[in-house]
């Protein structure tokens, strides 16, 4: 692991607005992996960020498990 990488666990958000929506992306620490959804500016930010936090945690699990057939040496 690199010196910059971050501990595991840690996601990272960022909020931009985009027009009449915004942009959040949660991005894991550790693996770097990014994600991205839009809502409207009226929805509650709190709720955009859970969005986006279950969508990063879908798709880390996503990529373990596509890891895990990719290690598997009877998987051609």
């Amino acid at each position: 692991m690199s010196r910059l990488a971050g501990r595991p666990g840690h996601i990272y958000l960022e909020l931009y607005p985009v027009g009449q929506q915004i942009k959040v992306s949660a991005i894991d620490a550790a693996t770097g992996l990014e994600v991205s959804i839009f809502g409207p500016t009226s929805a509650s930010q709190e709720d955009l960020k859970r969005l986006a936090v279950r969508k990063l945690k879908h798709r880390l699990g996503q990529a373990v498990r596509t890891d895990d057939v990719r290690n598997d040496p009877s998987y051609y």
